[in-house]
């Protein structure tokens, strides 16, 4: 029997530049606490790709309110 998430959204944070990226953990932070109590995180996706230039980290949350 697999297990599965539910969610009903879904909220995505992404950055190129490294000073964006150092801060992106500050980001879902913030984002979380203006919405205490009214999400419930039931998974994360943390994604990165890069070219020659950029590099790019996305995390993505999936909530359930």
């Amino acid at each position: 029997m697999s297990m599965v998430a539910v969610y009903n959204g879904v909220k995505v944070f992404s950055a190129t530049k490294a000073r964006e990226r150092e801060a992106l953990g500050d980001r879902i932070t913030d984002w979380l606490r203006a919405n205490g109590g009214k999400v419930e995180v039931v998974e994360t996706i943390v994604t990165q790709s890069s070219d020659r230039e950029f590099h790019c980290l996305t995390i993505t949350v999936f909530y359930k309110m």
